[in-house]
């Protein structure tokens, strides 16, 4: 007898997660490990937040579907300044996540998902799980990993008769560059008609600190997903929120239902304490933040396309996508992107996700890579000592120094 849904037959633990399971296995066994492979953010939660979480841990009871009102109506603040529309409490969701919050958007809205090539892991696995219509659209280094407004327009053109939903995300998973097209994407969008959910989980961690979201031309097709996973340390919180226009309203009516009949509400005690994510300052742990991870990504940027690794250089989170296409040649090891990260965490212990994960061809030789192994909490209780980035690095950024002096030692050999 068949006991398992055929759209879940195929369907594997998410490429993030295995990694870092893999990773720890690893380390228990006695090898060194370098974890380039886990977005997870390495700063801590500002302490007024877990404050606050010890002050409304006696509350217990259950909350509205949509989320604490008070909390609501300060993520609507928030994002109605953020994105330069006006949100009401009426207009936001919390959930637990935004991955889940974005499953349920491909749940609630019909038609097919466009995905850009690359994508974060989890879009497509949600989709194939909903048994969606999943169309790729390709992308290109010299487009910043992002696609071109005209890459959309030709698709829509092409299929006239399919309501779409389009998942961006900016600052990027696996990239970490920022859209630089969007008033031009977005005019293909509305002329289109297609409805753009806009994953803007790392908002805060863009470099420059003035990040701009697709709703300051297309607010009233756009949902926003956001929490507080990357830019406030709490991915294990599980707090996301949706905002929605008052043009999608009806969409955010139809998850509220789904919600009721699947999770009901985020834990209160977390809801209580992340009013305070939304109505304290952090700009000063922000932009140390920023700062820290932006000395990161430029020096392993420097360091890995001295080998002749091709990258584009992100501008925003802790990723990047690495093409090794010039350095590496396919063999009887390496075949493409999985055997050679499998080849590399074998021989170095440097642990990165390839690029098929993210929805390149499992031929290319691309990965992605993560620059957060390193102790947050204390690379920001010694942010005074960056303007020597160097000696920084080496002392509060240790494993990501010796990571990448192992992968390319590795790169070095394989060359002679």
């Amino acid at each position: 007898m068949n006991k398992i849904n055929n759209n879940l037959r195929e369907l594997k633990q998410s490429s993030t997660l295995a990694i870092n399971e893999v990773s720890k296995e690893l380390e228990l066994k006695g090898k060194e490990i370098y974890k380039f492979g886990l977005g997870q953010s390495p700063f801590p939660i500002p302490k007024i937040i877990t404050k606050e979480l010890k002050k409304n841990v006696h509350q217990k009871d259950y909350i509205n579907t949509s989320g604490l009102l008070r909390l609501r109506e300060v993520v609507a603040n928030y994002h109605s300044i953020k994105n330069k529309y006006h949100y009401s409490s009426e207009n936001i969701i919390i959930g637990p996540g935004s991955k889940e919050l974005i499953f349920q958007c491909q749940l609630a809205i019909s038609g097919a998902i466009l995905l850009p090539s690359p994508s974060w892991v989890s879009y497509e696995p949600q989709a194939r799980i909903l048994n969606k219509k999943i169309f790729w659209l390709n992308s290109s280094s010299e487009n910043n990993w992002h696609i071109a407004p005209e890459t959309l327009d030709e698709f829509c053109y092409e299929n006239p008769d399919i309501q779409k939903t389009l998942i961006l995300n900016s600052p990027n998973n696996p990239s970490g560059t920022s859209h630089q097209k969007l008033e031009d994407f977005a005019g293909i969008a509305k002329k289109h008609n297609v409805i753009i959910i806009s994953d803007e989980i790392y908002a805060e961690l863009e470099f420059s600190g003035n990040f701009k979201s697709i709703t300051h031309y297309y607010p009233e097709g756009t949902i926003v997903s956001s929490g507080l996973s990357k830019w406030c340390g709490a991915g294990g919180w599980r707090l996301g929120t949706l905002i929605f226009p008052k043009e999608l309203i009806e969409i955010k009516k139809v998850i509220n239902s789904i919600a009721s009949e699947t999770f009901t509400s985020v834990s209160a005690p977390i809801q209580f304490a992340s009013i305070k994510a939304y109505t304290e300052n952090h700009e000063k742990y922000l932009e140390q933040s920023r700062k820290i991870l932006s000395v990161i990504s430029e020096h392993v940027y420097n360091e890995l396309t001295k080998t002749g690794i091709k990258i584009v250089k992100p501008q925003g989170g802790f990723y990047m996508i690495c093409d090794f296409s010039n350095v590496v040649f396919k063999n009887n090891e390496i075949s493409g992107g999985s055997s050679l990260c499998n080849k590399i965490l074998s021989d170095t212990g440097f642990a990165m996700l390839p690029g098929v994960n993210f929805g390149f061809d499992e031929e290319l030789l691309l990965s992605r890579i993560a620059f957060v192994d390193f102790d947050g909490e204390k690379a920001l209780d010694n942010f005074d000592k960056i303007k020597n980035s160097e000696q920084f690095l080496k002392d509060y950024c240790p494993k990501i120094i010796n990571g990448i002096k192992s992968l390319k030692n590795w790169i070095d050999n394989i060359k002679k």
